[in-house]
């Protein structure tokens, strides 16, 4: 279901700036599996896929530390996100997956509308850039989009506008003209603090966290999204 808190001018969208994990692709059980491998290197207790899936969303080293249980220690920490980012090297694609429906979206969102320019479409996540890119290609997903930008392509993440910023300003787009789509308050903060539309989506990883930042638009669905968006 659609439900509309502002209305989007489909219209007048020609950059749309999605989140990844989440939003185009399920990769909590590959994350899951990483973080407990880290756990497990370290001689911590493993913890169940569900509870590391509430830690996913403000990037590699806040997940490690959550997962650790927020520890003092920082050079500990350092040590355990750098096994955590090989461990995950090797197994990022084992079940990840495209969401149903990403596709026939991303396909729509991109045609040509009523004579304009196709859309421009890009991935802003937290989740860092190099793994964000490799999952991009391996899903078969990289002709979408003209840039990717992961948590440590600045030296900012979201919800801090740089990166959206950063995307309109190399894509020669206004904040009027771009929607940021995300499961998460993050993005739709982001949006916000961009000044640039946004697209709540209920099926990734954080959607109770909408509430706390209530996107210009909520959907249940990628068909929905395409919906909202003219497709």
């Amino acid at each position: 279901m659609i439900h509309t808190n502002r209305i989007l001018p489909a219209d007048k969208i020609q950059l749309v700036v999605w989140d990844l994990d989440g939003t185009l692709v399920d990769s909590e059980l590959d994350l899951a599996h990483s973080i407990n491998g880290m756990l497990r290197h370290f001689q911590r207790p493993e913890l169940p896929v569900e509870t590391i899936g509430t830690f996913i969303g403000d990037g590699a080293p806040m997940l490690v530390r959550r997962s650790l249980g927020d520890p003092q220690d920082e050079t500990f920490i350092r040590q355990a996100l750098e096994y955590f980012l090989l461990y995950y090297r090797e197994h990022k694609l084992d079940n990840t997956y495209v969401y149903d429906g990403i596709i026939p979206a991303l396909h729509s969102i991109a045609a040509t509308q009523n004579g304009t320019p196709p859309r421009k479409q890009a991935v802003l996540t937290n989740k860092p850039v190099r793994p964000s890119q490799d999952i991009v290609a391996g899903l078969g997903l990289g002709e979408f989009f003209v840039q990717i930008y992961g948590g440590n392509s600045f030296e900012t993440k979201k919800p801090d506008p740089f990166g959206a910023k950063k995307l309109m300003e190399e894509l020669g787009v206004t904040p009027a003209e771009t929607v940021m789509i995300g499961d998460s308050q993050n993005d739709s903060l982001t949006a916000h603090n961009a000044g640039m539309w946004s697209i709540g989506v209920t099926y990734g990883f954080s959607p109770e966290s909408l509430k706390h930042a209530p996107p210009d638009v909520v959907v249940d669905t990628p068909d929905e999204i395409a919906k909202v968006l003219g497709g």
